[in-house]
């Protein structure tokens, strides 16, 4: 398998051998309707190119398109650069489908996460509205426990002044047991 270093020694060698130009490799990438910067290819064609790292896809692939050919299959080519060249373009097609259907799923994905915290934002308010009640509840009980407890306390003292006031009757049997 060819890595990313072998391809760009061979572009290094075709941009010497061919004459290429910067501008001229700018200008076949656009007619291809690619772009890589001035400065990138300065980096790729420099003296200190080995201390850059570079990405296929966004750098090396477009000017390779344009240096070498590799997504053009011409009458010239042999049968297995054709076949080659055949598989390449299928291979970078299948690769764009890939990376579509990636981005769909991703934004299905993103749907999806959305969905669920709607829908866990509103089982989030039911609670709260339940607890809210329960709270209300709770505090409407206590109102009516306190008010009973006033209701008792207020009972028990006219008891107890009651039985005072019986205790010390003289016209009572119980007062005049003294």
């Amino acid at each position: 398998m060819t890595n990313l270093k072998d391809v760009i020694i061979e572009l290094r060698e075709v941009y010497t051998e061919e004459d290429w130009s910067y501008n001229k490799i700018l200008k076949a990438m656009e007619d291809n309707g690619d772009y890589v910067s001035k400065s990138t290819l300065s980096r790729l064609f420099g003296d200190s190119w080995e201390e850059s790292s570079f990405d296929y896809e966004r750098t090396i692939r477009p000017i390779a398109k344009v240096m070498l050919g590799i997504e053009q299959i011409e009458e010239t080519d042999s049968m297995d650069i054709k076949a080659m060249k055949s598989i390449l373009k299928y291979k970078s097609k299948r690769i764009e489908e890939l990376e579509q259907q990636i981005e769909h799923l991703n934004l299905a994905l993103a749907n999806e996460k959305v969905k669920y915290h709607e829908k866990l934002d509103e089982e989030r308010a039911i609670f709260n509205d339940r607890i809210n009640f329960l709270k209300e509840q709770v505090a409407y009980k206590d109102k009516r426990m306190d008010m009973l407890l006033g209701w008792v306390d207020e009972k028990d003292s006219q008891n107890k002044e009651m039985l005072e006031k019986l205790l010390v009757c003289s016209k009572c049997p119980m007062g005049n047991d003294k």
